[in-house]
């Protein structure tokens, strides 16, 4: 059954963060399509898979996994940070050297794990470990940034389906969180408060909540640029996972357990996203402005219907979301904090 077009709506919306404009034109998300489709994988990985280079006890690039049991991280065989010197440039052509590491998290021993299969105490157990890092990396005094991410699904790219993540820790500050670090701290110079305070109290009064718990809300924001995207927030100011209690850890662990539990259930198959942990810098400065928080950006926007980035976007140099960022986070809302694939076990 096709779908009834929506009346046109042209709208910009300023995004506080990034300090960006993104155009919205939900008319057009039911727009027709002939062109290629990529439905996310349905598949069930082996617990354990000989070939895999993230499995206990299997060989990597250089060296091999010990027989770990729980949450465990190693450093990158092929980091993107290092400690060589950099090619000459010039004053116009300027270079210098990426110092820093990189680093793998692997979430389970199970290769064919997600996060939404974690406990409670696995979930706790990976966010706790991503905070020892970035204490750990960001006292570093070459890493001025402390990247945390993950990418989920082949349709963004991943290699392995092991559950993991990775972390970038090096002299690079990474454009978004530069640009957060100045959002952050033009509001505090203005208003006296705290930009991530402000958000999380307008969508705490909107639509677009679709789970929360004691210390963290997850929502579609309002200036949300991808169909499905997601931000978890802190209820209270926080740069960094460096500031987290213990109970604020496990609850976030939580959080990012039931989003992505959300995110399987709306088509009942693995939702594809890139994860990301914007936190602060750790290059020495004043940014206890900055505001703390997750984001997930699923590249589908149906589910076989890929949103691709095309002319607005690289060639424009502005996303375009052609949804209505209320009826996405009314969809997620509504759909069960239980996984699916829970609710098909016999009894």
């Amino acid at each position: 059954m096709a779908e009834t077009p929506k009346a046109p709506v042209w709208e910009q919306r300023w995004h506080p963060l990034r300090e960006e404009w993104v155009l919205y034109t939900a008319h057009r998300g039911g727009r027709p399509w002939i062109g290629d489709t990529h439905r996310a994988a349905e598949i069930t990985p082996p617990a354990y898979d000989p070939t895999c280079a993230l499995c206990p006890g299997n060989k990597r690039v250089q060296g091999a996994n010990p027989a770990y049991t729980g949450v465990y991280w190693f450093t990158n065989d092929l980091p993107c940070f290092g400690s060589e010197t950099t090619s000459a440039g010039d004053e116009f052509y300027e270079t210098k050297a990426a110092e820093g590491t990189a680093e793998v998290v692997c979430y389970s021993p199970d290769h064919g794990k997600t996060f939404v299969d974690l406990t409670d105490e696995e979930c706790a157990a990976v966010v706790a470990l991503w905070t020892e890092r970035y204490r750990e990396l960001g006292a570093r005094p070459e890493v001025d940034h402390v990247l945390i991410f993950e990418n989920k699904g082949s349709l963004v790219g991943t290699s392995n389906p092991h559950p993991h993540c990775q972390i970038y820790a090096g002299n690079m500050i990474y454009g978004h969180t530069a640009r957060e670090v100045e959002s952050g701290r033009k509001y505090h110079a203005a208003t006296g408060g705290f930009i991530g305070q402000e958000i999380l109290r307008r969508e705490l009064a909107g639509p677009r909540l679709i789970a929360q718990n004691d210390s963290f809300v997850a929502c579609v924001p309002w200036f949300a640029r991808y169909a499905y995207e997601v931000y978890i927030l802190p209820r209270r100011q926080v740069a960094s996972l460096a500031e987290l209690t213990p109970a604020e850890q496990r609850a976030l662990g939580l959080m990012i357990r039931e989003v992505t539990t959300r995110y399987d259930n709306l088509w009942q198959m693995p939702m594809p996203y890139v994860m990301a942990i914007h936190q602060a810098p750790t290059d020495g400065g004043d940014h206890r402005m900055y505001p703390f928080h997750l984001e997930f950006h699923p590249p589908l926007r149906k589910p076989d219907t890929l949103k691709y980035l095309a002319g607005p976007e690289v060639g424009g140099g502005s996303m375009t979301n052609e949804s209505d960022p209320d009826e996405k986070a009314a969809e997620l809302k509504a759909v069960p904090s239980v996984h699916y694939k829970r609710n098909q076990i016999p009894n």
